[in-house]
């Protein structure tokens, strides 16, 4: 191990990032009474979070660049090569069922 860096231990299997400005813009739509952000919303999901003890760890980032109109853009680490546009009032539950599917998005929609 390099002089000066230290590691720490994380349950984390996977990370979604969660534009914050898309966040911002649409300014809530999710959770039970629509008021919660997304990355607010999935962090309420069980075994996801912010902190290392949570097993999906959801990050908000500045800003991912695509900017939708009127929804948040997220990205799941495993399959950073398909973005989702997710719209207010969405499925918070069926989009964290679909991040967390072991296997990908098909076995989450089976």
């Amino acid at each position: 191990m390099e002089a000066g860096v230290k590691r720490a231990k994380s349950n984390w299997t996977d990370a979604v990032l969660v534009c914050a400005k898309c966040s911002r813009k649409v300014d809530g739509g999710f959770g039970e009474k629509g008021r919660d952000g997304l990355a607010k919303a999935l962090r309420r999901e069980p075994g996801f979070g912010k902190k290392r003890k949570a097993r999906v760890g959801v990050v908000e980032v500045k800003c991912l660049g695509l900017c939708p109109k009127n929804a948040v853009t997220v990205v799941d680490t495993r399959r950073p090569g398909e973005w989702l546009v997710v719209a207010p009032g969405e499925d918070v539950a069926a989009l964290a069922a679909r991040v967390a599917a072991p296997d990908g998005p098909d076995q989450a929609e089976r």
